[in-house]
């Protein structure tokens, strides 16, 4: 946390350094995340220097809390637009298989126009669901969805059990479910 201080005081500064420290604490598990998500070598280096511009370009006026966090959000979401414009389908490839299995019964397919018609809304209704979940909620959640990590990953880095992590995630499934049927998007 006070590294983060530190880093965030640079970034205010318009300090270089702190792209460098970024870089040097982040750099082994940001590649992971882009290159899981891309399943490129190439795409996922270009994922990592956009955020470290995304980085550059946000703080300020941004001033995360938790700065590790804010570094691996911002490397998936450039990852998936990456990943989207590079193969021009819909995000949710192989690699992502395995948690998005656990939301198929809640995401809804039809034809392919339907579908990116309900793909915006289906974004924008989770975007705003997203925002009523408690911030520990919202973050396995992310963890899971977002990042694709693995229950026992979410559990070690949010000092739960593996069980007590299966469980929230399937009431936080619950929720969406719930949500989604009131939105009419199921």
């Amino acid at each position: 946390m006070q590294q983060d201080n530190i880093i965030i005081s640079l970034l205010q500064k318009r300090d270089e350094t702190a792209l460098q420290l970024i870089r040097t604490q982040n750099d082994a598990l940001c590649y992971q995340i882009a290159y899981r998500m891309t399943g490129s070598r190439e795409d996922a280096e270009e994922v990592l220097n956009d955020m470290l511009l995304a980085v550059w370009n946000s703080i300020p006026p941004q001033k995360p809390d938790n700065l590790r966090a804010y570094v691996t959000a911002l490397t998936g979401r450039i990852a998936i637009k990456k990943y989207e414009h590079t193969h021009r389908i819909k995000r949710g490839g192989t690699q992502f298989a395995a948690a998005l299995d656990e939301l198929s019964e809640i995401i809804p397919s039809d034809t392919y126009v339907e579908r990116e018609i309900e793909q915006r809304e289906l974004t924008d209704a989770l975007t705003a669901w997203l925002r009523t979940l408690q911030p520990d909620q919202r973050r396995i959640f992310m963890q899971r969805y977002y990042l694709s990590e693995s229950v026992r990953q979410i559990a070690e880095q949010n000092q739960m059990g593996v069980s007590a992590v299966k469980m929230t995630l399937l009431r936080l499934r619950k929720k969406l479910k719930d949500y989604l049927r009131k939105e009419d998007l199921l």
